[in-house]
């Protein structure tokens, strides 16, 4: 059998995602018991999650609003009036018997998400997002399971494509810009390891030139970027092969086993009857005001994907750069901050990357919110190597001193005598006695290794101790090594 870059020369994967993301509120969807990763098996229930006699579900407005915020970033059409549904089936986890969804009538309709495939701009069509409760949790160990109901009646929305996708990559690209976008809107923490986004991926595989789809299977409740990306792989390349070998693939659900790297057969896929979705008669229609669309969109951040344009643009910053920069809200903020602070958009290239390269690297994977400088703080000292006060060299240092006591750039400057020597008159006697002192190395530079002219900038650096101005100290050494 030929390896899978092969077969898919013939071959054409069709993806379509399913992510459930867990909404950003202190209390469940229906019910006030709180969401708080980490509690004490089954303390965080109540007669309603409980599913005892005569409990009623109230509706938590706050996930309409985060859910809303999510619609509106996409460009969804979004219902004046929609409903919620009763999705039944049978499993420990979910007390009910039947978990609180929308069916026929979701929030949100037709929206798309925005991505960087390749570094091109990208649209992923939406199918739908809709709220629903989540459901509890199994955990199995040998003959024994256990049932953690802390997470039934959290409260998600379920981001559905259509299928769009037609790569593994491309899957896990879409993955990071959905998680991307819930935390630059605030929508959720999206933190994987929690289970606060999940995927489902419906894959199927046809020959290319068709237009019909192959029959689809799902792999449920992966949890992570990478995973996403190698479920996939293992699908595609598993139903490929299934099918060059005359067999037929079955719409199955599938369990991926991350350990394991391979999939296995969970249950057969459900048909939408299977659910017998009907009306909750226990909630009332969810009707959407004017008031409240206003507020969502007025309060409406800028987003990832024009922002990064936007760095590109207006910063002048490579596509790389401004990618990394704009990952999470408050990084690109950071820098945003920094801009309007030295008053010089000029300024933003070095502002960036003194970012990447010094303040992450000081962070050392911490968030941006812990930085030990302000992005005021960093705007002076960049400002300072911009109109030759100190070198980049010398930034660096002041850097760590502002790192470790809070100080001003332009105090430890000032303090510590560490303003940068741009006057020739000073410098010429320093590099006339450096290549008096190196007559082998000037001969060798004379007879053509012009490499060596950084030995004799770097000694004159460690003779000022660094407060040498650098563009001017190579032209001095330049045109005193010319003879």
């Amino acid at each position: 059998m030929a390896d899978l870059a092969t077969l898919l020369e013939a071959w054409e994967p069709v993806i379509g995602l399913e992510v459930h993301v867990q909404l950003a509120t202190e209390s469940k969807a229906f019910s006030p018991s709180g969401t708080t990763f980490g509690a004490e098996p089954n303390s965080l229930t109540d007669p309603t999650v409980l599913a005892l006699p005569g409990a009623l579900p109230t509706f938590n407005v706050k996930a309409l609003e985060l859910a809303l915020r999510l619609g509106v970033a996409t460009g969804s059409k979004i219902r004046a009036r929609c409903r919620f549904a009763r999705k039944h089936y049978f499993y420990p986890d979910l007390p009910k018997g039947y978990q609180i969804s929308q069916y026929d009538e979701p929030l949100c309709e037709d929206g798309t998400i925005e991505l960087w495939v390749a570094n091109q701009r990208r649209k992923v069509r939406l199918q739908r997002i809709h709220l629903e409760e989540d459901a509890g949790k199994n955990t199995h160990h040998g003959t024994t399971s256990l049932v953690d109901l802390n997470r039934a009646g959290v409260p998600l929305c379920e981001v559905v494509t259509l299928p769009d996708l037609h790569s593994a990559e491309e899957a896990a690209e879409y993955m990071r810009a959905l998680h991307r976008l819930v935390r630059y809107l605030g929508v959720s923490e999206g933190d994987m390891e929690k289970g606060q986004m999940r995927c489902d991926a419906n894959v199927s595989v046809r020959r290319r030139g068709e237009d019909r789809l192959g029959t689809r299977t799902e792999l449920k409740n992966i949890n992570s970027f990478r995973f996403v990306q190698k479920a996939i792989e293992h699908e595609i390349a598993r139903q490929i092969r299934l099918l060059e070998e005359g067999g037929a693939v079955e719409r199955e659900t599938r369990l991926w086993d991350a350990d394991a790297g391979t999939s296995a057969p969970m249950r057969s896929k459900e048909e939408i009857a299977d659910y017998r979705y009907f009306p909750d008669p226990d909630l009332p229609p969810l009707a959407v005001d004017g008031a409240t669309m206003r507020q969502v969109i007025t309060s409406m951040p800028e987003l990832p994907v024009p922002k990064l344009e936007r760095f590109v643009r207006e910063y002048g910053l490579t596509f790389d750069d401004a990618a990394t920069l704009t990952d999470e809200r408050e990084l690109a903020e950071y820098l945003d901050a920094a801009v309007r602070s030295a008053g010089d958009g000029a300024l933003a290239r070095p502002l960036a990357s003194f970012i990447l390269t010094e303040l992450l690297r000081v962070l050392g994977g911490r968030p941006i919110t812990e930085a030990p400088v302000t992005p005021e703080a960093l705007a002076e000292l960049i400002g300072l190597v911009a109109s030759d006060v100190i070198s980049g060299k010398i930034a660096k240092d002041v850097f760590a001193t502002m790192c470790k006591t809070g100080e001003r750039a332009g105090f430890i400057v000032q303090r510590d005598d560490l303003r940068q020597i741009s006057d020739a008159s000073v410098l010429r006697p320093l590099c006339e006695k450096i290549i008096a002192d190196n007559p082998k190395q000037v001969a060798q530079y004379r007879g053509g290794k012009d490499s060596l002219l950084g030995f004799f900038v770097g000694q004159l650096m460690k003779a000022t101790e660094g407060k040498a101005n650098p563009s001017l100290s190579a032209d001095l050494m330049k045109k005193l090594l010319a003879g």
